[in-house]
């Protein structure tokens, strides 16, 4: 009798904790991850070995492995002004956090430090319009504008001295989007909602 108890127990154990691994990996592939700020490219949004929330299911959430994104997901659109989480074009299994400056079908160019699009100064969102960009690599030479193909994005660094971004690398393809950072969690001092 106290031996079927025991086991019993054990069985009850495992299966909560299998319970709790399944949530656990359903909420980090499709809902929300933590990731940690590697360099200083996003300063002063983020400073280095800051820990932030990606919201997943905003942009529709991929399944892992097969690359499948699960467009019942797909709540919001990325848009202008955005900090993004994607998979690099250069190795996919480096993750970038970047902001977004330029949608599919747009034509940027970096000019005397500040962002044109499709020909005007971008004067809003204020997170960009604020940003010095310097002219650098094969897509933000100066005086060179660019086309962003259909279905990517063109990103860049806030802190655009200390960045490798679309200048460098060109487009981020939507298939790479991983998800929209929303909250520094870590460290407390420095925690809070992001805004665009």
């Amino acid at each position: 009798m106290a031996e079927k108890k025991v086991k019993s127990q054990l069985r009850e154990w495992v299966e909560s904790i299998l319970i709790a691994l399944v949530i656990a990996v359903f909420i980090q592939t499709f809902i929300i991850q933590a990731f940690k700020i590697p360099s200083g490219s996003m300063v002063p949004t983020f400073k280095i070995g800051d820990r932030i929330f990606v919201y997943k299911f905003l942009y529709s959430a991929r399944v892992p492995f097969i690359n499948l994104r699960l467009p019942i997901l797909d709540i919001k659109q990325p848009k202008r002004g955005d900090i993004i989480v994607f998979a690099s074009p250069e190795d996919p299994k480096k993750d970038f956090v970047k902001r977004l400056i330029a949608l599919g079908g747009e034509t940027v160019e970096i000019k005397d430090g500040k962002i044109f699009i499709n020909g005007k100064e971008l004067t809003s969102p204020e997170s960009i319009a604020s940003v010095y960009y310097y002219n650098a690599g094969d897509y933000g030479r100066e005086g060179t504008a660019v086309t962003v193909p259909q279905d990517c994005y063109f990103t860049l660094g806030d802190n655009s001295a200390n960045s490798r971004d679309s200048r460098y690398w060109g487009f981020v393809p939507k298939k790479n989007l991983i998800g929209k950072a929303v909250f520094i969690y870590w460290p407390l001092y420095r925690m809070k909602i992001i805004k665009e």
